[in-house]
Order: structure tokens, then sequence, then C-alpha cells
């Protein structure tokens, strides 16, 4: 048996390292197989070698994450545990660097996993961008985050989100309302990221002053997008004619974000999804990147992640996988 130990600076730190109901501590036990005592301002580890080192390298990452005021949420912890089993722990001060843009609430935004980080990075340095994920990867609102940082940083002049009006499965035409009412739903996520980083009154000023747009897809032909911020979400949902009218919108001073998630296709079966057509027409295109998120991306409920794995696991064991809206 071996044992490690880690100082703690203060109870604060150690509370937070140890999380409500010690629910952290037991994560880490669990992953590693480790016992877990606290005495004095010591965390020690006792347990195999390997894992008493593992569980270290886990809390390292923690507390770097903690003094850049990260909070140690389950997700956080998981996301700890398996880069300290990977031997990649050092990387967590990757994170601990990068700055978005803050909420409307004060509350500031930062990637939480090494994959963000790039799909963030990506964003940055090319005027097309492709984030192609699981759900709960982050795709949608760090691409709405970025949009308000560039348009406060007045990088550009206005904000354009749009997503395709396919029906999941349900019919449109029964919804109540005109067709503002109609299309609201599938704008909802956008409205809600917006709401978020900019609060209920700016953003209604804004979108009064037409600086934030919220459209379905069909309104953006014809036209062309000067200076602007354009977000295409749910983009599986489009046909390869839509992504490619979409794509051809762009205009001088413009940068756009594609976001998307292949398992989730709800067109008829016989519809290529014009997600899938890009990724293949576009790729080595100059100015175009692509960045695929995976299930250790997902920074929803830790049951979303399982629930990622699982279909994955069935389609590739060609089981029957019905596809979810």
């Amino acid at each position: 048996m071996a044992e490690r130990s880690i100082d703690l600076e203060s109870v604060e730190q150690a509370a937070a390292v140890f999380g409500n109901g010690d629910q952290n501590i037991h994560l880490l036990e669990k992953a590693f197989h480790v016992i877990a005592v606290y005495r004095g301002n010591a965390l020690k580890f006792t347990g195999e070698e390997p894992d008493v080192a593992f569980a270290a390298h886990a809390v390292e990452g923690m507390l770097a994450m903690l003094r850049s005021h990260i909070p140690l949420e389950e997700q956080t912890v998981r996301y700890c545990i398996g880069l300290a089993r990977g031997g990649e722990e050092n990387r967590v001060r990757e994170l601990t660097g990068e700055f978005i843009a803050v909420t409307a609430r004060g509350r500031p935004i930062r990637p939480k996993t090494l994959g963000q980080k790039a799909y963030l990075a990506a964003i940055r340095q090319n005027p097309v961008t492709f984030g192609v994920g699981p759900a709960g990867t982050g795709k949608t609102y760090l691409a709405v985050a970025m949009a308000v940082r560039a348009f406060k940083g007045r990088e550009v002049g206005r904000i354009v989100l749009t997503r395709p009006a396919v029906e999941a499965g349900e019919k449109l035409g029964f919804l109540p309302g005109d067709l503002q009412n109609k299309v609201d739903p599938y704008l909802r996520p956008l409205y809600d990221g917006l709401f978020d980083l900019l609060g209920g009154e700016a953003f209604q000023r804004l979108l009064e002053k037409q600086l934030i747009e919220v459209a379905p897809l069909a309104y953006m032909r014809g036209r062309t997008l000067d200076d602007a911020f354009i977000i295409l979400d749910e983009a599986q949902n489009t046909t390869p004619e839509q992504m490619k009218m979409f794509l051809t919108r762009m205009g001088a001073g413009s940068r756009v974000v594609v976001t998307g998630d292949v398992t989730q296709i709800d067109l008829p079966d016989k519809s290529r999804s014009g997600l899938l057509d890009a990724l293949q027409v576009l790729r080595g295109v100059e100015g175009v990147a692509s960045v695929y998120l995976s299930d250790s991306d997902v920074v929803r409920h830790p049951l979303v992640q399982r629930i990622v794995k699982a279909y994955e696991r069935a389609q590739a064991q060609n089981a029957p996988c019905p596809q979810e809206g």
C-alpha cells in the first residue's frame, strides 16, 4: 500500500475540494480505489501506488481550477479525474487562463474542457468554424458567448442567429399564433443564451434596434450579411442546398459559426444532411475550421455523458438506435 498527501491552504479550500456531503472526495475514492483522510491541513490518499498518484494529480488539477475561480461542480471534478487518468493533469492549466465573457449576473464564462478550448481557438482564428458534437458540449452557448464578445468589442456591428425550422416528429402548423409564434420554440435556445449573457433589458433593446437578429434559416435567402457574427445552430437539419445558401450569405467583415450534432438528424430518411455534406466538401478549404467535440466535453448533468456513450455503443454495434430530437 502507498500513501500520498496534498496540503490544502485553508478550510475554505478544503471544503471546496471535498464538495457538498464530501461528494468530490467520494468520486475520487470510487474512481481510483483509494481511501481519503483529511487531517490538519493535509489530504492523504491510501491505496496502490499508481492509484494514489492519479488521485493526487486529479486534486492538483482541481486546485488549479479553484485558484482561477472555477467552481468544482461534479462534471468539473470528473473531467479532472479523466485528465489525471490519461496523464494529462498538467493541461488543466490551459483552461484556467482562458476567459471569454461575463454573464449579466457576473458569472465568468470559460471553457470547461480542452475540446471547448480548441473550439474557441478555432472561432477566433477562422472566418468559418464548424462545431460538431453531442448534446451538452456547449457548442451553441460558447458560440453565442463569442458573438457577444465580438459585438461588445466592436469587432462586428451585429449578431445574427438562425436555425432551420425542422419538425422533430411534430407538426409546426398546429402550433397556435402567427408565424413568429410558431418559429419561436425553435429559436428558444438562442434566446436563452443571449438573455444569460446580456440580460433581458439589453437583449430587447438590441433586438429593437436590429443589432441582434434571431430568425429561421429560410429568412436568410437572398441576403448579404456584412460586419456580422452569424451563428447557424442545429445545422444537421439543413439540406445541402440550404447549407450552401447560408454559407454564401457571408459578407465583408463577418464571421460564421455552424453548430450541429450529426447523431440527431431530423430530416426525412432520404435527405442528406447539409452539415455532413459541408464537412466533406469544405475539408481543407483555407479559412474553414472543423472542431469535433466528444462525450468527454459534455458539461451538462453527468448522466448526459453516460447517455451519449450508451448511444455511441449501440450505434457501433449496429443495434437499433432511435434518433431523439
